[in-house]
């Protein structure tokens, strides 16, 4: 039976970076968790609309390479053999009820935490996938899908710290010091490097020549 977080909460706890804390994270993964499955459930309605109507406009067709539509078209979009936004609504709604019930006072056990792991980190492989298929492979942005990988960033870092700071990952300590310093920092620098990737691959439509 779940106990309540303020029954085990002590001193070594603040000895944790605030998003490792039950509160913090919780709604952290509320937030996120809520961006990320608003973004899925919106793709699983364009992509009903395109069932209808292949000819259909996407919300998020902007241009030619900017195109939510055109992404749900091609065979990447069911990588399971159903479309892949799918997979967010399922997966979002579990991240955001685990954050619903670390505010509610609940204590989670260690094998819980270690299978939230498992479906992050998955969920952050299918992520990278998704990014370099849009990106190198179809060279087509969905811009609800990247919404999606925004999120997930966050979310795989910080949930990764959360259990590294609580023994669910084992970890020597100058390794958690490290990444309780600089978490936020490997956040930043990962948007950065998907930011530098279009950039460059599309850097000629971003950029006009004038020649």
């Amino acid at each position: 039976m779940p106990s309540t977080e303020a029954s085990t909460r002590g001193p070594a706890d603040l000895d944790k970076p605030a998003m490792a804390r039950a509160r913090p994270f919780g709604w952290f993964l509320v937030i996120a968790g809520a961006i990320a499955w608003i973004a899925s459930f919106t793709l699983v309605l364009e992509r009903v609309e395109l069932y209808k109507d292949p000819n259909a406009t996407a919300s998020c067709d902007f241009n030619s390479w900017i195109s939510c539509s055109d992404v749900m078209k091609t065979p990447e979009a069911g990588l399971l053999g159903f479309p892949n936004p799918f997979i967010g609504v399922v997966a979002f709604a579990v991240v955001i009820t685990t954050g619903m019930v670390l505010l509610a006072g609940a204590r989670l056990a260690r094998w819980y935490w270690f299978g939230l792991q498992v479906g992050i980190t998955a969920g952050m492989a299918l992520v990278v996938w998704f990014w370099f298929t849009a990106v190198y492979t179809l060279a087509l942005l969905c811009p609800y899908c990247m919404v999606v990988w925004a999120m997930m960033i966050p979310l795989f870092v910080w949930t990764t710290i959360r259990n590294i700071n609580h023994g669910v990952i084992p970890a020597p300590p100058a390794l958690t010091k490290f990444l309780n310093n600089w978490a936020w920092v490997i956040v930043a620098l990962l948007y950065l490097a998907v930011l530098a990737s279009i950039f460059f691959k599309f850097m000629y439509l971003i950029i006009p020549s004038n020649a």
